[in-house]
Formats: structure tokens, sequence, C-alpha cells
């Protein structure tokens, strides 16, 4: 469930980020089988061996484990490390390609788990609309980095815009069970918005 640009270095952090990714495992497992609302806290950090005040300290609530990646930070990077010179609807869609490449190679099958699991949890769903305006901000601030001098308004509707378009091709992701491509439909998306 966790993909990086840039692997944790340094034992101690290498350490803490399979101990997260062994928790997020566990939960995504527990969660298909016995369902979000029935699998406790305590089930998740005994399935990974871990203590249930360990889970807290990586995890502030059991939706928090769900939600929790490196994707953004990761997509952020690759934002900030496109060509000044291009658009910053290409520099979204060049960046959500570059990082989606990486995650749908290394993690498909929990990225499909995990994003069903929230469209169909409602206590997940309703956190979505948080989730989303946070990343929207990180996106409208990478895309600000790379030019200080455009209008913001601009940059957070492209953001925001673009932002859209994943969500509509993960939700047709999700219908098709995975059948569909998601990196061509996440393409299509982006085409759409080019109009």
């Amino acid at each position: 469930m966790r993909a990086s640009a840039t692997p944790p270095t340094g034992l101690r952090a290498r350490k803490k980020a399979q101990v997260r990714r062994a928790i997020q495992e566990h939960a995504l497992r527990l969660f298909l089988s016995k369902g979000y609302e029935n699998t406790t806290v305590e089930e998740i950090a005994a399935a990974a061996g871990v203590s249930h005040m360990t889970f807290f300290r990586n995890f502030p609530t059991k939706e928090a484990v769900v939600e929790t990646d490196d994707y953004d930070p990761m997509i952020v990077r690759l934002i900030e490390q496109r060509p000044p010179d291009e658009d910053a609807l290409t520099a979204l869609r060049r960046a959500l390609a570059q990082g989606l490449e990486t995650v749908y190679a290394d993690d498909r099958d929990a990225l499909l788990a995990r994003t069903r699991l929230i469209l169909t949890t409602p206590a997940l769903r309703a956190r979505l609309w948080d989730n989303q305006y946070a990343t929207e901000r990180l996106f409208a601030q990478a895309l600000a980095t790379r030019r200080p001098e455009a209008d913001v308004l601009r940059i957070r509707v492209l953001a925001a815009a673009a932002l859209a378009a994943l969500n509509i091709a993960l939700i047709v992701w999700v219908d098709s069970q995975g059948a569909e491509d998601l990196p061509t439909l996440v393409d299509r998306a982006f085409e759409a918005l080019r109009g």
C-alpha cells in the first residue's frame, strides 16, 4: 500500500516504515475478510504483531490506517521536478502518470482493494472531502513552487480539476473490478479535461 519515490534512509526510518506497512497490510486483509466496521484496532495490532499503542503511534485512528500513504509527498516531488516551462495541467498529468506507474507496478492489487474500501465504507467515504482538500492544497503549492508568479486561483482550480479527473478514473477502475487499465483511464480523464 505504500509507495515512495525515495525509500526511507537510516535503519530506524526503514524499521518504522516496515512496521507501518505491516500494520496497513494486515488491516486491509482484515477489513476485506471481516468488514471495516467489524474489525478492531486491537485485532489489527495483534495480526501485525505489535501493541495497540504501536498502532496509535503510527496511525491516530482506524480510518488513518486506510487513508495514510506516501503518494501525495511523492507526487509533490514529481510536480516540483517538472520543467518550469511546462504548463500546470501537463505538469500535473505527467507527475501523476509517473507516480501512478510506480504505485501501479508495485501495489496494484492493494490500491484496488484500498480504493474500493474507501468508496464503499461510509465512514471512510465521509472523510474523502477533507483528504481531497489537503491534497489539492499540496498540489497547488507544488505548482506555485515551479512558477511563483502564477495566478493562485488558476493553480488551485487546475489542481482540483486534476484530482477530480484522477478520482473519476479510480471510480471507473473500481467499478470494472480492476479489469480496465488504471493508467489508461487516468490518461483518458486528462484528455477530457483538455477537451
